[in-house]
């Protein structure tokens, strides 16, 4: 076992109640001031908050933290988390001790680490801990090792980024073997990571022995929580779930574009080995439990292992629905980066060489960056083909030499290819049956296999740099016996899941960019839909103006301005008439120049679709105008958003990026839907600019003006807005 006895001790005294028993001398240190001052807001300033893990002064526990958060593992007689704090709040996670895992291996269920003979679970005591006895029959731990953190993409941004930083931590692995199932050695990986309240789980799985293992599913994270509530009477679904420990793993699908509505894999169960609860039946939902809905079902030959589900655990230090989106979208700029690219592009409607030369030039002479060969362009990349091929490498040329990235969408589910493809449903035994979309093929299928082949082949051979890809796998089982890629129903989704796993990430390392409708960033993707219903784009323009900016204001409540795309329908699009689009542009201009000054001012890149971005030299001006101002405030217009008021049609409506690492700390959209002028005074809150006593105010290009800030970090700012109007406004 590794002894970091010094720093460990450091770090014992500063975050255990255990500092008491130790010399006072200790803290006249330096480093002992470092854990004990008050230390700032994270949102605010991540850089005191440092990863470390080590072993405890008595090398009884290992100690994971980094000043937000921290988590402590005893590991004798066996490994089990004894501790799980957010350091800031002091608020506990941990009431009762269970196994590190549970693994189900050739049909039997086997618990990893554990610690046994507790007999109260509302609630744990340290003085318990030496009582407590191991399992023999349950994996022992071994051995553990310490490493600096490595990524599991090797993403390699090529188009505009608001951050390039990558994720800096460090990781742990635990290693457990068993006299029942000598053949398997499972690992149990930890990450801690810098500046933020996080760490990381998953599970390895390795086939050690002479012969094939059958790994059925992997638990990979239990936790006995405190309870959010407690009811006398009422079942796991009605009663409240812990609200400060999100969880996010790599197992979501099902195209809600949110990720509570797509998540596969977070269970909140009873616990019934808590028989103190005020619950009569233990329907407490107070036992986290983390695994893949549908189970694994793989066989692992002699030396071959499998990598479980990873989730991601965020401690909250509130209910506050801005700060815990705040904290979410920092976790996401950390642990998927790749998320903070944001080029600006166009969807073309054509294929026909010519205009999509011509349309390159206009992006240009304008100052978009990529051009995305939209659906209904006559694109088709499983044609790989040599003239194909030549056909769009040459395109891609054309479009590189002009500065200008190009990409193309490409559709995988909601459609029908044979019956012996297409999935099979596990209840009728039928094709297109049982799929989400009604159609769909099964990605294991040989069809799925060569699909993913030619997919790579196209981008490959033609330079392309984007892969709108429509309908990714959405976890449709298939009951098929005779695919190439998984064996029946057991191991069906897992292997679609890891296929297309597979694809996104050889996409991200070769820097090209992925929208997908779906809820796969973890695995590599940048861009999903904001959200929102097609149809509606073939409602008016004036609808259209302020149903966008409730998707925008609804949209980024959880996710970054830059892992959003809207739409703004040049030509008709899901029907309508002459009043939704906004061809001819020319006739439009004031409408186009708001839709894109709402988008461009939300940070939201919008799939302005069409055959052309300009058509008149006026137009050309207005684009280039929008364009130039966004890129002049890129940076905070990539920011975070505070939600200052939804858009009802009523009164004004509005949002505020926020950053106070840059110049501009922040920069605020307003919005005036009546047909008349108005003059408000609106409260502004400024904390997150990092600002505590006065703030410069300008609106647009004007005067600047000063503001004091009161007690809760807010200014009142005065502001009069046009008729069906808009302004923005400079904070520094």
């Amino acid at each position: 076992m590794r002894h970091f006895l010094f720093l460990g001790l450091l770090f014992f005294v500063c975050t255990t109640s255990h500092a008491q028993s130790l010399s006072d001398k200790l803290k006249q240190l330096p480093i002992y001031q470092t854990f004990t001052d008050p230390q700032p807001d994270w949102l605010l300033d991540s850089q005191p908050y440092t990863a470390r893990i080590f072993q405890d002064s008595q090398a009884k526990d290992l100690v994971l933290g980094n000043g937000l958060i921290k988590r402590r593992i005893r590991l004798s007689p066996n490994a089990a988390t004894v501790d799980f704090q957010n350091l800031k709040t002091q608020e506990q996670f941990i009431r009762s001790l269970r196994p590190e895992a549970r693994v189900t291996i050739n049909g039997q269920t086997h618990a990893v680490g554990g610690l046994y003979g507790q007999r109260e679970h509302a609630y744990f005591r340290e003085e318990w801990l030496d009582t407590l006895r191991a399992n023999t029959s349950d994996f022992q731990l071994i051995d553990f090792k310490i490493t600096d953190f490595t990524p599991r993409i090797a993403w390699k941004p090529t188009t505009w980024s608001s951050s390039t930083a990558l994720l800096k931590g460090q990781q742990v692995t635990l290693f457990f073997t068993s006299l029942q199932i000598p053949e398997v050695l499972v690992q149990v990986h930890y990450a801690v990571y810098d500046g933020m309240p996080v760490l990381s789980k998953w599970v390895t799985v390795q086939s050690i022995g002479q012969k094939p293992v059958v790994v059925d599913q992997i638990v990979h994270e239990i936790l006995a929580t405190p309870e959010e509530e407690s009811a006398v009477v009422g079942s796991p679904d009605q009663m409240k779930k812990p609200q400060k420990l999100y969880v996010e793993s790599t197992y979501a699908f099902n195209n809600a574009m949110r990720y509570e509505l797509s998540d596969q894999a977070t269970h909140w169960k009873r616990d019934s080995l808590y028989s103190s609860q005020v619950n009569y039946n233990y329907d407490t939902p107070c036992l986290l439990e983390v695994y893949p809905k549908g189970g694994i079902g793989q066989t692992l030959q002699p030396g071959q292992s499998i990598r479980s589900v990873e989730s991601y655990e965020l401690l909250l230090d509130g209910y506050d629905r801005e700060r815990n989106g705040l904290a979410r979208r920092r976790m996401y700029r950390s642990i998927a980066p790749w998320i903070n690219q944001n080029p600006i592009f166009m969807h073309l409607v054509s294929t026909e060489p010519e205009q999509v030369k011509a349309v390159v030039d206009q992006c240009a002479e304008t100052g978009y960056e990529l051009v995305i060969l939209s659906f209904g362009s006559g694109l088709n990349m499983e044609d790989t083909s040599a003239v194909n091929i030549l056909k769009f490498k040459q395109l891609a040329d054309y479009a590189h030499a002009k500065g200008i990235k190009l990409g193309g969408y490409s559709l995988f589910s909601s459609r029908r290819i044979d019956d012996a493809t297409d999935v099979i449903d596990p209840v009728s035994g039928l094709p297109n049956k049982g799929a989400q979309f009604g159609h769909a093929p099964c990605l294991a299928s040989q069809w799925g296999l060569d699909y993913i082949q030619k997919i790579k082949t196209f981008i490959s051979k033609t330079g392309f740099d984007l892969l709108e890809h429509d309908g990714p796998y959405p976890g449709d089982l298939c009951a098929s016996t005779m695919h190439a890629g998984h064996q029946g129903l057991a191991d069906s989704r897992w292997a679609q899941m890891e296929l297309q796993k597979e694809l996104y990430s050889w996409l991200n390392e070769r820097g090209v960019y992925i929208n997908a409708p779906d809820w796969y960033f973890l695995d590599g993707t940048h861009k999903i839909a904001i959200g929102y219903r097609e149809v509606n784009f073939s409602l008016s323009r004036q609808q259209q103006k302020i149903l966008n900016r409730q998707n925008i204001f609804d949209g980024t409540w959880e996710k970054t301005p830059s892992m959003g795309w809207g739409f703004v329908p040049l030509t008709k699009y899901q029907g309508g008439g002459p009043e939704a689009v906004l061809e001819p542009l020319s006739e439009h201009l004031t409408d186009y120049l708001q839709l894109m000054m709402q988008y461009y001012g939300a940070g939201v890149q919008a799939c302005y679709r069409g055959p052309r971005l300009y058509d008149t030299p006026e137009t050309k001006a207005t684009v280039q105008q929008v364009v130039s101002w966004y890129k002049t405030y890129r940076q905070i217009l990539n920011a975070d958003i505070i939600h200052l008021r939804r858009a009802d049609g009523r009164d004004w409506d509005g949002i505020m990026h926020v950053d106070p690492n840059l110049p501009q700390k922040a920069l605020i959209m307003l919005y005036n839907p009546l047909k008349q002028p108005i003059t408000r005074k609106i409260r502004i809150p400024l904390y997150y600019t990092g600002l505590t006593t006065e703030a410069r105010i300008r609106e647009m290009d004007g005067a600047t003006q000063t503001l004091t800030l009161n007690r809760a970090f807010e200014v009142e700012l005065p502001v009069r807005l046009a008729a069906e109007g808009y302004s923005w406004f400079v904070v520094e």
